[in-house]
């Protein structure tokens, strides 16, 4: 049975592939260029650093890692929407691009606010015993 880490790491890894296929397809103009180049960094982050979140060695590491897939994810959809003005005819396949990074987002998110939770109970406890 697959875990959650799992399933999000593959997710992750999915989207980054998915995004990198979408770019390929581009055609490559001076306003063009520039946006895939972010979008490509962006969304493939997404995926290495939730990696590197899930081999962190301290609660702080993973936080860090974790808050830089949010940050990265909200990025994502940014890029896409400029490529999706830029490029007018990928609007339908940038769009589905779109979606799947506003329901990485979240995710993020309320991971960040998990491990602030339980880096605020870790030092509560540390500074009661």
């Amino acid at each position: 049975m697959k875990t959650t880490r799992y399933d999000l790491e593959e997710r992750t890894s999915l989207f980054g592939e998915a995004v990198i296929e979408f770019c390929l397809g581009l055609p490559a103009t001076p306003v063009t260029a520039p946006l895939i180049n972010q979008l490509v960094r962006a969304a493939t982050s997404i995926g290495a650093n939730y990696c590197e979140a899930d081999d962190t060695e301290s609660k702080k590491d993973f936080r860090h890692k974790v808050s830089i897939c949010r940050k990265e994810a909200r990025e994502t959809k940014f890029w896409l929407r400029m490529i999706a003005k830029a490029i007018p005819s990928n609007k339908t396949s940038a769009r589905k691009l779109w979606r799947e990074a506003k329901e990485l987002h979240p995710i993020f998110v309320a991971s960040v606010r998990t491990s602030d939770r339980n880096l605020h109970l870790t030092a509560f406890t540390q500074s009661a015993a």
